[in-house]
């Protein structure tokens, strides 16, 4: 494999670890503590160009924090009792206020609808972290630095525009699929499944009162190479369905 096919292969990666979490633990400089970092648990869930956006109160001293110098960086692992073992990556970059609100509102509460309330209260606003660079760790022995531009996804335009109505159509029409997909790809059977994302990587599931992942084999960038994807998802899906 080609240099360049490795770091886009590696950073590609990284992209589906970030995407397959939705916390992680946000650190911004200190204004009270004079520049000592300062971490807390943050949520965060993904916008279409790979770059996670956090709902934060004015009060927060994170807000406070940005506010006063936007450099940030934000740490994805798993649960795992071996984290030393896990994979993880931490995403550099510069936190920035969305002036629409209601712009990501609905992609952000499909993913995190508990922070409904937060939403309508007028403190609370998005930010989102432009990624500067990325630090993946894969498991030992795999450790790399990634620039932005090998992290970053494809272009998807007309995907995302076109998401909207893909969630429409698949939860009014095609729940059955997802609940198959679900079985077929984390082998759980649930009773309950509604897509409430999905990017030029895969889609997720709300499955029961959980988020899963399901990942394309390779990148779709319209609404076309998605219908076609899904459609070969539920052909596979139905070769390995119990009798």
């Amino acid at each position: 494999m080609a240099d360049t096919e490795r770091a886009l292969a590696l950073g590609q990666e990284a992209r589906l670890f970030v995407r397959n979490h939705q916390n992680g633990v946000l650190s911004t400089l200190s204004k009270r503590l004079d520049g000592f970092p300062f971490g807390s648990v943050s949520p965060y869930v993904l916008d279409h160009e790979g770059h996670p956006v956090i709902l934060i109160s004015t009060l927060a001293e994170h807000t406070k924090n940005i506010d006063a110098d936007p450099r940030v960086s934000l740490i994805v692992h798993p649960c795992a009792e071996d984290m030393q073992a896990a994979g993880r990556v931490t995403l550099v970059g510069r936190a920035e206020r969305l002036s629409d609100k209601a712009g990501f509102g609905a992609r952000y509460l499909r993913y995190l609808p508990q922070a409904e309330s937060y939403f309508a209260m007028h403190d609370f606003h998005f930010y989102r972290l432009r990624v500067e660079d990325v630090r993946f760790i894969g498991g030992f022995g795999k450790i790399h630095w990634i620039r932005p531009e090998r992290y970053a996804p494809p272009a998807a335009p007309a995907l995302a525009a076109a998401e909207e109505g893909i969630l429409a159509h698949m939860n009014a029409d095609h729940a059955h699929n997802l609940r198959e997909y679900c079985r077929h790809v984390h082998g759980v059977e649930v009773l309950d499944a509604a897509m409430v994302g999905i990017d030029c990587d895969g889609f997720d599931v709300r499955a029961d009162g959980h988020v899963l992942r399901v990942n394309f084999p390779e990148p779709v960038l319209d609404a076309e190479a998605a219908r076609a994807a899904l459609v070969e998802l539920a052909k596979q899906a139905r070769t390995t369905a119990p009798a």
